[in-house]
């Protein structure tokens, strides 16, 4: 069998920094000595709440012994009694804190089943509760472990000097160890952004997609629409929401007895608007915790017969179905392409869309505006340069590469707009949502261009015989996308008439696929922005 070999691992074997050695046999002498008494400043570094009364106690154990001493009741018994696993402890602990139940409920349980079975109680009363985060198992061996320490009382004035002594020289020795590790973190820091940056792609298509990132990478993401608030704000943006609506009422010849998916669902608003439409079922996916607000929802509208609800993310669920004939989706982000949920549309669409199926909105374009807004400029990048009498131009370089996404007033537009890209959602690729554009602006005000504009435009068009449309410009009624804004740290003088030309580069960020970095040729200039 042939032998599979990376020439970048070779690479970085190479390309290791020599680190230091880490001197372990030095510490194997006294570990035993100062293990009982780790534990014991660890423990007694803790205040922790007593379970049945307001005290505060100092540590977890001095909490078990005030609950034997003071309530009558043995944590410790009680976990040996009814055999509590991590989780039944957890749940035991958080049932006492929220009911405030007395300590004597905690005599004479049955075996099963126990008042605090309910998932519920698995949710902490207590923000960082000492109690929660300790082994259980640990509790149940406490006394034999504790029987193996000396007590300190038993102690001799001079074994304690000894001992205070021997912990200042494994205090130098921790230091100088922690020295090294920082260094070595350092050179491992370095080498590490070397490989990202410089690494070539291994798998075949990768292009950084989100369908590749792990669950524990993409969790910020999914919990940020876990939300409320940011579905208030998308269900209030009415440009967005009735333009879906009347999309899908003003055309149910498109919908009626056909199988839909909804991509990222949501509160789930556009799958029954499908379903009142005429779709014959509707299967909508949403990897957030909002999804259960979604269940509730259809349920409480009567429609849980056609709307079947699936949490997970499109790359790692099974549909019920084989095919689907229409993939609706809310997938666009800031400057269309932001957070790259247009890759979990695109791959539902290859492997779930049917022959003459359609996803919608089907048609959008990116466009590119120059503005001049001298104002907007000095709160944003002049005001650098004297802050409260401190020079402090040095932020412009942080500040300047960050998109900005605001409204634009449109008095402030000095060019007509010019479209930069159309895509397809039918046929485009995912290769192709990365992309380069020269672009020319017609300037129609002779002043500073101070900073760049793009905005997205949305069409339902593919079979529609009443087609919907709906901008995002600056021209037009604003929505929750706002625009976003490249500002210039040197304005450009131009003149009515003439034209602006440069180019775009817009792709993903190799360390991040949902966001965006924007590269302008403008001039002389290239220009680059993060949009994260």
């Amino acid at each position: 069998m042939a032998e599979y070999t990376d020439p970048h691992c070779d690479r970085a074997a190479e390309d290791m920094p020599e680190l230091s050695d880490g001197d372990d046999d030095e510490y194997d002498g006294d570990e035993e000595q100062w293990q009982c008494m780790d534990e014991e400043e660890e423990e007694y570094s803790q205040t922790v709440t007593c379970l049945f009364c307001d005290r505060s106690l100092s540590s977890v154990p001095a909490t078990l012994q005030h609950c034997t001493a003071e309530h009558q009741v043995n944590l410790v018994d009680v976990i040996k009694q009814h055999n509590l696993d991590d989780y039944g402890y957890i749940k035991m602990i958080n049932f006492i804190r929220s009911t405030k139940c007395d300590a004597s409920c905690l005599t004479g349980l049955p075996d099963a089943p126990l008042p605090w079975e309910s998932e519920d109680f698995l949710r902490p009363v207590l923000q960082d509760d000492p109690l929660l985060q300790t082994d259980p198992e640990e509790l149940c061996d406490r006394e034999s472990s504790l029987s193996a320490c000396p007590s300190s009382g038993a102690e001799s004035h001079n074994a304690v000097l000894q001992r205070a002594q021997a912990a200042e020289e494994r205090a130098c020795r921790s230091e100088e160890a922690l020295a090294r590790a920082m260094d070595d973190l350092h050179k491992l820091k370095l080498l590490a952004q070397g490989l990202v940056l410089n690494a070539e792609t291994s798998r075949s298509g990768n292009l950084g997609t989100v369908a590749e990132l792990r669950d524990d990478e993409d969790e910020a993401y999914f919990s940020s629409y876990g939300h409320y608030s940011i579905h208030e704000e998308m269900l209030k943006d009415k440009v967005r929401t009735e333009s879906y609506r009347d999309f899908m009422y003003r055309n149910p010849e498109v919908f009626r007895d056909k199988v839909v998916l909804d991509v990222g669902c949501g509160t789930g608003i556009l799958s029954m608007f499908a379903a009142r439409a005429g779709a014959k079922k509707v299967i909508a996916v949403d990897q957030s915790e909002i999804i259960y607000q979604a269940m509730d929802i259809v349920r409480s509208n009567q429609l849980e017969d056609k709307i079947t609800l699936i949490k997970g993310r499109i790359e790692d669920i099974s549909l019920p179905v084989e095919k689907v004939d229409i993939i609706i989706s809310e997938w666009m982000g800031y400057f269309l392409l932001f957070e790259s949920m247009l890759d979990s549309v695109l791959y539902a669409r290859d492997l779930y869309l049917a022959d003459g199926g359609s996803v919608y909105p089907d048609l959008c374009n990116i466009s590119l505006a120059a503005v001049g807004d001298t104002q907007k400029h000095q709160d944003r990048i002049a005001f650098w340069n004297d802050v409260y009498g401190f020079n402090m131009a040095c932020m412009k370089k942080a500040v300047v590469p960050e998109a900005v996404v605001e409204v634009v007033k449109a008095d402030t537009l000095i060019s007509e707009p010019t479209v930069i890209q159309m895509i397809d959602c039918n046929r485009v690729c995912l290769s192709e949502l990365e992309f380069a554009s020269e672009f020319c602006l017609k300037i129609t005000d002779t002043t500073d261009c101070t900073a760049i504009v793009g905005y997205f435009d949305i069409f339902f068009d593919k079979g529609c015989s009443n087609k919907v449309m709906f901008s995002t410009g600056p021209q037009v009624t604003k929505t929750h996308w706002k625009q976003t804004v490249f500002l210039l740290e040197r304005p450009v003088s131009v003149r009515a008439g003439e034209e602006l030309k440069g180019k775009i580069t817009v792709r993903k960020n190799k360390k991040d696929p949902r966001s965006l970095l924007v590269t302008f040729d403008l001039q002389d200039r290239k220009l680059t922005y993060s949009l994260q």
